[in-house]
C-alpha cells in the first residue's frame, strides 16, 4: 500500500456528500442520497485501485542522461515513459534532481494512451563543477476515474560529473576556421604579415603579395615563382589559472574561476585544432594541476581532467611563487595568457614586478573583466541623487580599469579586458590575432 496514493478528487467528493449530509438535516429526503453517494464514492475507490493495481509492469520509464554535464551550459535529461495499461492514464512525472539545483517544485504532467510511448525533456544548467547525484524518477499514475494514483520508482541513485564547458566546442571551432566571431557583429581578422615557416614554391597568380617573389626560381623558369609561407605551428601556448581570493566573486550564478576553467577549455580546444602545443597550471599560494604544453591526440582530455580536478579555498594569491615556477619550467619562449582579476591599480602593482619578469622571457597576455553590476550603473539614467553618487563610483572603479591596462601596455604586456560572459570569444579571438599578426 506504500504505492498508493490519494487524489484531490477524491476528497473533493467527500466535501460534495458532506454537503449533501448538511442539506439533509434541512430536508431529510436527502438522507438516503448522502448515503447512496458515499457508498458509490467508495465503490469507486475500489474499482480505481484495482485497474491500477492489477498489473505488475504496468508503467515503464527511464530517465536518459547524457555521460558528463557541461558546467554553465543547458544540459538535457531525457525521459521515455511507455504506457502497457489498456486505458489512457495521467502521469505526474518528479524527478529528485540533485540538491544544488534547489528545484522544489519539479513537476510534469502527461497524459498517455494506451500501449504508446511519451518521450520528453528538461533542462539543467549546472553552475558549479563536481558531482551531482539523481535520486529517484517517480510517476505518478492514475486512471480515468482519478481517485487514487499509483507511485511507480525507477532509476534510482545515478551520478553525474558536470565538466567544465564542452558542448559548445564545435562551434567554437567552425568559428576559429574563418577567423570570425560573432560579437555584435563579425570581426575580422587581417593578417599583418607571415611567419618564417616556409611552405614551397609555386607559380604567381594575381592577387599575390609580390614581396615573396623568388627571383632566383623566376630566372630559372622563366616566369613568376613566389614563396608560399604557412602559420607556423607547435608553438607553445600555456594557460595560467589564478584561483585565490580576487576569482571567488560570482556573476550569474558562476564564479570567475569556473568562467576562467571554461574559456581555458574552449582556448585549448581550439590551440590544438591549430596545430600548436596546449598546456596550463593553476596558482594560489602554490602552483598546482600543470599539465606540459603538448599537441598529442590525448592532451585535450588531459587538460579537461586537470579543469575538472581543480579545487581551491580562495586564498590569497602568490604572484612570487608563479613568476619563480614559470622561471623554471618553461624554458623556451611561450605565450602565456593568465586569467586572473585586478580591481585597483594598487592591487597590480603589488604583483607588477612579477608581470614584468614573466614578461621578459615571454609574451604574456593578462585577462581580466569588466564588473557587469557596475556596467549597468553606468549606462543607467540616474533619478536620484543616490543613483548619482552610484554612477559616480561606478565611472571612478571603471576608469582605475582603464588605468590598469595602460600601465600594463607600457611594459609590453597585451591585456583582455572583457565581461565574464563573452570571456570565451575574446579570449579565442586574441589567440587568433597573435597568430594571425605572427608576434610570438
Amino acid at each position: 500500500m506504500k504505492n498508493l496514493y490519494i487524489n484531490t478528487r477524491f476528497f473533493f467528493s467527500l466535501i460534495g456528500v458532506g454537503i449533501v449530509y448538511v442539506l439533509a438535516f434541512f430536508f431529510p429526503v436527502l438522507m438516503w442520497v448522502a448515503h447512496i453517494l458515499v457508498l458509490l464514492c467508495f465503490l469507486a475507490v475500489m474499482v480505481d485501485y484495482l485497474l491500477l493495481f492489477n498489473q505488475k509492469n504496468a508503467l515503464l520509464a527511464q530517465r536518459i542522461l547524457p555521460e558528463k554535464l557541461s558546467n554553465g551550459d543547458e544540459n538535457f535529461v531525457k525521459i521515455d515513459i511507455k504506457n502497457n495499461y489498456s486505458f489512457n492514464i495521467s502521469t505526474k512525472i518528479i524527478d529528485e534532481i540533485p540538491f544544488q539545483f534547489q528545484k522544489r517544485d519539479f513537476l510534469i504532467t502527461k497524459i498517455i494512451e494506451p500501449g504508446k510511448n511519451t518521450y520528453f525533456q528538461y533542462s539543467l544548467e549546472p553552475k558549479e563543477r563536481g558531482e551531482y547525484s539523481f535520486g529517484n524518477l517517480n510517476v505518478y499514475a492514475s486512471s480515468p476515474l482519478g481517485f487514487v494514483a499509483r507511485r511507480f520508482n525507477f532509476q534510482k541513485d545515478a551520478m553525474l560529473p558536470a565538466y567544465p564547458s564542452f558542448v559548445h566546442l564545435r562551434k567554437y571551432e567552425l568559428m576559429a576556421l574563418q577567423s570570425e566571431f560573432m560579437l555584435g557583429g563579425i570581426k575580422k581578422i587581417r593578417k599583418l604579415g607571415h611567419t618564417m615557416e616556409f611552405e614551397q614554391i609555386k607559380d604567381y597568380v594575381p592577387g599575390d603579395d609580390i614581396r615573396t617573389i623568388n627571383w632566383k626560381a623566376t630566372s630559372k623558369t622563366n616566369r613568376l615563382m613566389v614563396n608560399q609561407f604557412q602559420d607556423e605551428k607547435s608553438q607553445r601556448i600555456f594557460i595560467l589559472i589564478d584561483k585565490g581570493r580576487t576569482m571567488k566573486m560570482p556573476f550569474n550564478g558562476l564564479s570567475l574561476l569556473d568562467y576562467s576553467i571554461n574559456a581555458a577549455m574552449a582556448l585549448s580546444h581550439i590551440i590544438l585544432k591549430k596545430g600548436d602545443r596546449a598546456g596550463m597550471m593553476t596558482f594560489s599560494k602554490k602552483t598546482e594541476n600543470k599539465v606540459a604544453a603538448e599537441n598529442k591526440s590525448g592532451q585535450l582530455k588531459k587538460i579537461s581532467e586537470a579543469l575538472y580536478n581543480i579545487k581551491t579555498d580562495f586564498f590569497e594569491s602568490d604572484f612570487n611563487r608563479l613568476y619563480q615556477d614559470v622561471k623554471y619550467s618553461l624554458n623556451q619562449r611561450s605565450l602565456i595568457l593568465l586569467f586572473t582579476n585586478f580591481e585597483t591599480l594598487d592591487g597590480l602593482n603589488r604583483q607588477l614586478k612579477y608581470l614584468r619578469g614573466i614578461a621578459k622571457n615571454h609574451m604574456l597576455v593578462v585577462i581580466f573583466f569588466k564588473n557587469s553590476e557596475l556596467q549597468t550603473l553606468i549606462h543607467k539614467n540616474p533619478e536620484s541623487m543616490q543613483e548619482i553618487y552610484d554612477e559616480v563610483i561606478a565611472e571612478k572603479f571603471e576608469f582605475e580599469k582603464k588605468l590598469i591596462i595602460q600601465e600594463l601596455r607600457k611594459y609590453g604586456i597585451y591585456t583582455v579586458y572583457t565581461l565574464p560572459e563573452n570571456l570565451n570569444i575574446d579570449v579565442i579571438n586574441k589567440y587568433l590575432e597573435i597568430k594571425a599578426r605572427g608576434i610570438l
